[in-house]
């Protein structure tokens, strides 16, 4: 029994000093800091990753909004086309009126390609402006967290310093 209680105490003390040494050697506010460090820079890098995707997304958009200008265009080109063969062909002149409705097919055309490449575009911009606002609202909650996690590494700086104020108190 008395062997017991020696090897006990002595595995206690044992703990209590490797305790001891692991409360020296981690800083608790050092170690909270560098957790706050590093979910910052977790922050920076969901930001460069929210712009990249937002420039991809202004990117898409920009590229739809041409051609929607490009089948406007192709279609007004159309209609004038159109237009001047019937000029033509009132004036007698079948052989010019031929060659404007020509242009006319080829700008319809085109009119019709740009409408279809901007139309292709719509559900790309559509799952990308879902995920930038996805992104966005992810991004808020990291810096929700972060500012959780700096007021309770305060609060708990503030703790420990305090603790340790009365324990010089107490040691006195």
């Amino acid at each position: 029994m008395v062997k017991q209680s020696i090897f006990g105490r002595m595995a206690q003390l044992a703990k209590a000093n490797i305790n001891a040494l692991l409360d020296q050697a981690e800083d608790p506010q050092k170690m909270l800091d560098q957790m706050v460090r590093d979910y910052t820079n977790n922050i920076a890098e969901a930001e460069s990753a929210v712009a990249q995707t937002i420039g991809n997304l202004r990117m898409l958009q920009d590229d739809y909004n041409e051609d929607i200008k490009n089948a406007q265009d192709w279609g007004n080109k159309a209609l004038a086309a159109s237009r001047k063969a019937d000029e033509f062909r009132s004036a007698g002149n079948a052989a010019d009126a031929q060659k404007f409705d020509n242009l006319a097919k080829v700008a319809l055309q085109r009119q019709i390609s740009s409408e279809n490449e901007a139309r292709a575009a719509e559900p790309n911009i559509a799952s990308q402006t879902e995920v930038v606002d996805r992104l966005k609202t992810g991004l808020d909650q990291m810096k929700n967290k972060l500012n959780q996690l700096t007021s309770k590494r305060n609060e708990l700086v503030a703790r420990s310093k305090t603790a340790a104020a009365q324990s010089q108190v107490h040691d006195a």
